[in-house]
């Protein structure tokens, strides 16, 4: 049976922002998480639930919601042969549910009902080249993080040994406290909320089950990325010290300013500077393009200000669509620092084109007769 459009899933639009999709997400989530549904409705509605989490997990990543418009659920699921070439693996059922819901109910929850955090989120700015960013490339990166520690497998005791399940809450991370008519439920004050407690602490991280270290990781940049937008590698982020996933991290992309070209989305702009007389006359000059050079043709009588397009030969869109143009527009330089020899030679030329009236300059002669009726009108 084939699998339903994951856009119709979360019921949003093709150009979805990131913003909106999340939204839509955490508002079936909320309707159909399991835990909320018992009864006849459960099973339909954890097979909802299912289907928007797996819809959520590739259009909240810009490399894999990429793929999926480009080739469908071929591109991103891996029996099919997609999925391929972005960093991390998918989160699990629990770590997408402790992502969205962990401040509405406190977090996850781990064996014997302990509270289980997930580790934190981690951003990093990559600066890129327009080359880069247009073409694609693999970078590597550090990253500064708290890792789990090897020594104790993240457990936070002493190798050999293991935690001991908590005498207090017996497990749970919380206690019941009776207050008059009131029962009040919180963190127990013994393990702090873990559920055990470390008689014989780990050397290395000192109990923490994680230690600070450096990170070298490969970064895929696809063809296309722009200033904002994230690569997420799942996983990647923060150790948990409590037991639980570790976060992401996502690599938030800032293109850096090019000496020729401006991008607009998925065109590219440059000015081109031109002789007066190649403006008037006319003639061929070569201009770049990100993929090498190409002539550009300049009709006699060009002005300043016109604009040359020459298809495909922008940018390639990250989510997918046509590739876009380079827009070059044409300045006519006015030359400086005359010889006499210069000077004399445009007086003859000034002479010679007044001598034609306005069919040499009609707009020059098109802006007079515009400005005399003003002032007439004016009593000028």
């Amino acid at each position: 049976m084939s699998k339903r459009d994951y856009y119709e899933v979360l019921g949003v639009a093709k150009n979805a922002s990131e913003a909106e999709i999340k939204k839509a997400y955490r508002r079936l989530a909320m309707k159909h998480h399991p835990d909320r549904n018992t009864g006849e409705q459960a099973g339909e509605a954890e097979k909802t639930f299912k289907q928007a989490k797996e819809a959520y997990e590739v259009l909240s990543d810009a490399q894999k919601r990429a793929a999926y418009d480009q080739f469908g659920h071929a591109g991103v699921d891996p029996s099919m042969g997609g999925g391929r070439g972005f960093g991390g693996g998918g989160a699990s059922f629990s770590d997408i549910f402790g992502d969205v819901f962990g401040d509405i109910f406190g977090g996850a929850r781990g064996a014997g009902g302990a509270r289980v955090q997930r580790g934190a989120d981690l951003r990093y700015n990559l600066d890129l080249s327009l080359e880069d960013a247009v073409a694609g490339t693999s970078v590597k990166i550090k990253v500064p993080t708290w890792a789990m520690c090897d020594s104790c497998g993240g457990s936070g005791a002493k190798k050999g040994t293991s935690p001991k399940t908590c005498s207090t809450c017996h497990g749970a991370g919380q206690v019941r406290m009776q207050q008059g008519f009131f029962s009040v439920q919180q963190a127990c004050p013994t393990c702090h909320g873990r559920g055990s407690v470390i008689e014989d602490p780990c050397g290395a991280c000192r109990g923490q089950g994680r230690v600070q270290e450096t990170k070298t990781l490969s970064v895929k940049v696809p063809p296309g990325v722009d200033t904002g937008d994230r690569i997420r590698l799942a996983g990647e982020g923060e150790a948990s010290d409590s037991g639980g996933p570790a976060g992401d991290l996502y690599v938030q992309v800032h293109v850096r300013e090019h000496p020729i070209f401006s991008r607009d989305d998925s065109h590219l702009y440059c000015e081109v500077p031109i002789a007066f007389t190649t403006a008037a006359l006319g003639g061929e000059l070569e201009v770049p393009t990100l993929g090498g050079k190409v002539k550009l043709r300049i009709p006699e009588g060009t002005q300043t200000g016109k604009m040359f397009r020459m298809r495909g030969k922008g940018v390639k869109p990250v989510r997918g669509g046509p590739q876009g143009d380079l827009i070059c527009r044409v300045v006519v330089e006015t030359p400086v620092k005359l010889t006499e020899q210069q000077r004399g030679l445009l007086r003859q030329l000034d002479e010679s084109l007044q001598g034609g009236g306005r069919q040499h300059s009609p707009n020059a002669h098109s802006w007079v007769d515009s400005v005399k009726g003003f002032f007439e009108k004016m009593g000028l």
